[in-house]
């Protein structure tokens, strides 16, 4: 019956992370650990953190199993009458799952630790700044110093428009992160990488696109009633295209003189403006 049980255990577990990667968008997922493709330099970090993580624990795992199954077989009752050995301890046994799991902790420790300062290390001079607003409930975009003149050209969404963050291809892209109002997560899975924003504090990371094509990005904090509309879309594009779409901006009026950071601009500037009844509006 034990075995029984251990096999039953063991099935169980194989067809629900089997379904679990049955859910992904595309069958390639299932390769990736339902992980997404990763689009930009800094994505494989992240990718080979996870995917090397699952083989640790998998192997961890069949370890487990089979010491169990093992000792259900080796060790069972042949007959009723039939008295196991009593063994107080086995010091050795003892030494290894103290030691063997400590082990374990410090080398995951090590390489999340390195992989984040990876993800956080900032260049000094990057090719392009965005000043990301995160505002209940939509976002705000500003390419910093990238209009004519050194104005800063724009775009933001509302609760019901879905904005779109246009990158340039193959170029270090620095994301600087603001809140007028409450915590907010801005993250796209395609960059396997996202960050916190938190009012009174920027927060800042960088990452290279080197994929051309159309992504997803989402609010990953539940930051009030309309958390869940919190999204945006992501195209990363030629160089020549993201200065034709800049210009654009520029052209539809969608320009300022500094970064719309929200906080007393929440309720005086475009695409920030609040009710002042509003959860989280600026007085």
């Amino acid at each position: 019956m034990p075995v029984r049980r251990v096999a039953t255990g063991v099935a169980l577990a194989a067809v629900l992370l089997f379904l679990s990667a049955c859910d992904a968008a595309d069958s390639d997922q299932i390769a990736r650990l339902a992980m997404p493709e990763p689009i930009t330099e800094q994505g494989p970090a992240t990718f080979d953190l996870w995917k090397w993580a699952w083989v640790a624990a998998m192997a961890t795992g069949i370890i487990v199993w089979g010491l169990i199954a093992w000792v259900v077989i080796r060790f069972r009752r042949r007959s009723d009458d039939e008295i196991p050995v009593q063994t107080r301890y086995n010091l050795p046994l003892e030494i290894f799952y103290t030691i063997a799991p400590i082990m374990m902790v410090i080398v995951f420790f090590y390489w999340t630790v390195k992989v984040q300062d990876d993800l956080v290390e900032l260049d000094p001079q990057p090719d392009v700044t965005v000043d990301v607003v995160g505002q209940q409930w939509s976002w705000t975009f500003n390419y910093t110093e990238q209009g004519e003149g050194g104005t800063t050209p724009y775009t933001s969404g509302t609760a019901t428009q879905i904005p779109t963050l246009v990158l340039p291809v193959d170029q270090t892209v620095q994301f600087n992160l603001q809140s007028p109002d409450v915590i907010h997560d801005f993250g796209v899975p395609s960059f396997l990488m996202k960050m916190d924003v938190i009012p009174g504090r920027v927060n800042k990371f960088q990452a290279t696109p080197t994929v051309i094509g159309e992504y997803r990005g989402k609010c990953y904090e539940l930051c009030g009633t309309y958390h869940s509309r919190m999204l945006f879309n992501v195209r990363v594009v030629s160089q020549a295209d993201y200065d034709t779409y800049l210009a654009d901006l520029a052209d539809q009026g969608f320009v300022a003189d500094e970064p719309l950071l929200g906080g007393a601009d929440a309720t005086t500037q475009a695409g920030l403006g609040e009710d002042d009844d509003q959860e989280g509006s600026q007085e």
